[in-house]
């Protein structure tokens, strides 16, 4: 949104637009630059970001730009400079106009943390947090290569997850569809054939009975059908964005068995990189806590880091609590307690974070090759009982007809 603005600064009076996400951003964007805004309305007219299409800038664009931003940094190049330089490299036209707003706000006395956390949807609050340390210790070029190496190992971590997930979805679908398309198209064609062989009066089996029955219904009953399965998978979307239901679909992915493993390693080598990268830039252990918690994935996981969060701000050691967790293994607690004890919390995390990653590849090759011969089994039980409630009654049927 753009604003316009009447202010003082320096004693002078002032006017002037600025682009913010809402009327307070606009004054918290003004006050760093110590103008101190008289009246403040909005105007007519998208800002060039608005303009564009939202959506996420590509892992490897956010990469590139993080690991040459600290070269051109460490040699000293002035942030505006280095800025500009990156905006004229990036094809993304969106990031290509973040990059032109952040530089724009650096210019206007905002700091570069303040200036990347106006654009959430390119920057999350890790990078932010990790920035603004950086910039406070005067170490942001080191920063900036801390940040690149996370980005690539998260980015590579959900590549491995999708690419595990993309065959059983495929087939789950692929399942999906064929079982309607047979139930609706196939069985009644087969069902008049057996109805045409035996006569009105022909005794089925039960499981045959029970798949013309089904089929019956669902051709019958196929929009309605449709609207309720829509209607349904939609509402509950609807209702796992909120906070109470994402809080419960979470608390359910962690009791199905596999699906804990692989989410429980996914958050332990989240939490331990990325508070290793906290701790080790400087941010408070507590604010640490905070945004590794927002970051962490499952909300049943981040409740847990809260209560630990509450019991530090109390006095006691992070590995206190926990080590009563149910959901942090022993493991972790030891090796933060030993890092609390050395202070070299950062790089014990580092050791963890790396484990789990590695657990995390292992378990996630193990249900690759195991989801595989399972979703076989389904297809062919499937393929099975229907081929048993038709061709079993067909034989008998043909049988008789022919004594």
């Amino acid at each position: 949104m753009r604003f316009e603005y009447t202010a003082t600064k320096d004693g002078k009076k002032i006017n002037g637009t600025v682009e913010a996400s809402s009327k307070a951003a606009a004054i918290s964007t003004l006050a760093h630059q110590n103008i101190h805004p008289i009246s403040i309305k909005t105007v007519g007219g998208k800002s060039r970001i608005a303009k564009l299409k939202h959506g996420k800038v590509k892992i490897k664009d956010l990469v590139v730009f993080t690991r040459q931003l600290s070269t051109m940094i460490s040699a000293g190049v002035p942030l505006n400079r280095s800025l500009a330089t990156m905006q004229m490299q990036t094809s993304n036209k969106y990031f290509n106009t973040v990059i032109g707003a952040v530089a724009k706000d650096v210019e206007g006395g905002l700091s570069f943390a303040d200036a990347l956390g106006k654009h959430p949807d390119a920057f999350n609050e890790i990078y932010v947090s990790m920035v603004r340390a950086g910039e406070s210790g005067g170490i942001l070029d080191d920063i900036l290569k801390r940040l690149a190496a996370q980005v690539e190992k998260d980015a590579s971590m959900r590549k491995k997850i999708k690419s595990a997930m993309a065959y059983p979805t495929v087939i789950f679908g692929i399942t999906i569809i064929a079982f309607f398309g047979i139930m609706i198209f196939v069985i009644p064609k087969i069902g008049a054939i057996i109805k045409d062989l035996g006569g009105p009066d022909a005794k089925l089996p039960v499981y045959t009975e029970a798949m013309l029955s089904i089929s019956d219904f669902m051709r019958s009953n196929a929009i309605i059908i449709v609207i309720l399965l829509v209607g349904g998978i939609t509402l509950l979307r609807r209702y796992i964005k909120t906070p109470k239901g994402k809080y419960q679909f979470h608390k359910l992915l962690l009791k199905i068995p596999i699906i804990k493993t692989i989410i429980v390693k996914i958050a332990l080598a989240r939490f331990a990189r990325t508070f290793a990268s906290l701790m080790s830039a400087g941010v408070a252990v507590l604010d640490a806590l905070e945004v590794t918690g927002n970051v962490i994935g499952n909300k049943v996981i981040e409740a847990e880091l809260k209560a630990a969060a509450a019991e530090v701000r109390n006095g006691k050691q992070l590995s206190e609590p926990l080590s009563k967790s149910a959901i942090f293994p022993p493991i972790v607690s030891q090796m933060l307690a030993v890092g609390e004890e050395t202070g070299q919390i950062d790089t014990i995390l580092i050791k963890v974070a790396d484990f789990y990653e590695e657990e995390v590849d292992a378990v996630i090759d193990g249900l690759s090759s195991l989801i595989e011969p399972i979703m076989i089994i389904v297809l062919g039980a499937m393929v099975g009982v229907i081929a048993a409630s038709v061709m079993g009654p067909i034989a008998s049927l043909s049988q008789n007809v022919g004594e």
